[in-house]
């Protein structure tokens, strides 16, 4: 499904529209459409207690109200380990599938402090007893 960015990528301000792929229910992946980028997403709910406050601005731009049912994302950073892969926090992707609108929001550490930006994916999940 195509989405177009209300609010840019960090570092990647170019891109005005990707297309994002469910991969299961906890990994999704988002590309250009030329692939000249890539990204691997993960359902952060999956993996952590998780709320954040969404601003005002991202609110109107994705045209969200109270009824809005709205896709959260975080972006790894994929490690060739999968485990030692980390996960940014502080920076959500915002997914309106109602109007194919998306945006990423800057949340800040002294707002979040228990919010990383290089959490690893292992730091998640629970070890067996006894393993």
């Amino acid at each position: 499904m195509l989405y177009d960015l209300k609010a840019p990528i960090l570092g990647f301000e170019n891109v005005s529209q990707v297309r994002f792929e469910k991969i299961d229910t906890i990994f999704s992946k988002i590309s250009t459409l030329d692939n000249s980028l890539s990204m691997i997403l993960v359902n952060p709910y999956m993996l952590r207690e998780y709320s954040f406050s969404v601003p005002k601005y991202i609110e109107l731009l994705l045209e969200l109200d109270k009824d809005s049912q709205v896709e959260v994302y975080c972006v790894i950073v994929l490690q060739k380990d999968l485990q030692d892969s980390m996960v940014n926090f502080l920076a959500p992707l915002i997914f309106n599938p109602k109007n194919h609108s998306a945006a990423q929001v800057a949340l800040s550490m002294m707002d979040y402090p228990d919010f990383g930006f290089r959490d690893t994916l292992k730091s998640f999940i629970k070890q067996e007893v006894g393993a």
